[in-house]
């Protein structure tokens, strides 16, 4: 087998190549970004031996996107361009292309893991699909950062006082989430949002506790309020072109190996979140992430109830029409598969 793990500078991993021609050439891997850690430990593993793993003879040339200067709004244009073989994918930024892809993951309709879950195998299919068709690349994972909540460097105590704030948003959905309640969204990348949050470009962010740990968030916020608003979900895609230079066996291979990544950051999302959140609060019980002093804000009846709301009433509207537009059976589509199974239906 040869099998290599290379790390190259960004000059490197974005030359022109040709495309891949055989399954014996070297896979173009942007991965996440590399303040996350631990969902960036995870892959660098899996790739170093995916080819020995799968029995089939590849190498691969791994480097986190924001060290390749990689944009995560354009990893769909830049697989279906050819430039990365495969692509570690923020679906919510890079929605923007296609609407349709933020339905795997809209605020408020999946805000627990179980759930989310449930909604991402149940719109699985239809969204390699579209892929597929649209953006010439398949998804091989799809999996949560996790529960999606806020950081902030001024006190907050409910929703209500996000109004008049200006908070770090990542998908279309959460920015008119944060307009519904009076705040200004600020669409930033991960890599954007420290510095953002340290020079007072936005007062609070909205992550995962994991990726907010990793990322040192609680150097330059003081207050979390652990109200999940959404599980950020993610993919690997591959290049069509590069998919179908594998045999049939070698997919099935594959397929196995992918499979096995994704439950791995299925169960990081939802193992790692408690300690996360007793780290940044500075618990007794952190034992596997850095430690703060945050403030833990205790979440109350209303702001559950108001998250489940907005869904109802401006985020499932808002997608209804931004989709349709796009495609007029949108709509059914997400009803018949990710609704469903959230027991939602946009009318």
């Amino acid at each position: 087998m040869r099998n290599r793990f290379t790390t190259a500078l960004a000059a490197a991993a974005l030359a022109s190549v040709p495309a891949l021609a055989s399954a014996q050439d070297t896979l173009r891997i942007a991965g996440n970004f590399s303040q996350n850690t631990k969902q960036v430990s995870i892959e660098q593993a899996f790739f170093e031996t995916l080819g020995e793993d799968a029995g089939v003879d590849l190498e691969v040339n791994y480097n986190p996107m924001d060290v390749v200067g990689v944009k995560a709004p354009d990893a769909l244009r830049l697989l279906r361009s050819g430039a990365f073989d495969v692509m570690s994918v923020q679906i919510g930024m890079a929605s923007r292309d296609d609407p349709f892809f933020e339905g795997i993951d809209l605020i408020g309709v999946a805000t627990d893991m179980d759930s989310l879950h449930t909604v991402v195998d149940a719109y699985r299919d239809a969204f390699d699909t579209r892929l597929q068709e649209k953006f010439n690349a398949k998804a091989l994972t799809l999996w949560p950062f996790g529960p999606q909540v806020f950081y902030c460097n001024e006190p907050i105590e409910t929703l209500a006082d996000l109004e008049g704030m200006k908070v770090r948003s990542f998908t279309p959905s959460m920015s008119a989430m944060l307009e519904s309640l009076g705040a200004t969204p600020v669409t930033l990348q991960f890599s954007e949002v420290y510095p953002a949050l340290q020079r007072g470009v936005v007062t609070c962010g909205v992550t995962s506790p994991t990726s907010g740990n990793t990322g040192n968030w609680p150097e330059v916020t003081t207050h979390q309020l652990p109200l999940s608003v959404s599980g950020s979900v993610q993919g690997h895609f591959i290049n069509l072109d590069t998919w179908n230079s594998f045999t049939a066996e070698q997919q099935a291979a594959l397929e196995e190996e992918f499979k096995s990544l994704e439950d791995q950051l299925w169960d990081l999302a939802v193992s790692a979140n408690g300690d996360a959140v007793a780290c940044n609060t500075g618990a007794d019980s952190c034992s596997d992430h850095t430690k703060f002093d945050m403030e833990l804000v205790e979440i109350n009846d209303d702001d559950r109830a108001k998250i489940k709301e907005i869904a109802e009433t401006v985020v499932l509207p808002i997608w209804k029409e931004t989709c349709n537009n796009v495609d007029p059976s949108c709509t059914e589509t997400w009803n018949e598969t990710a609704g469903d199974a959230a027991g939602l239906t946009i009318n």
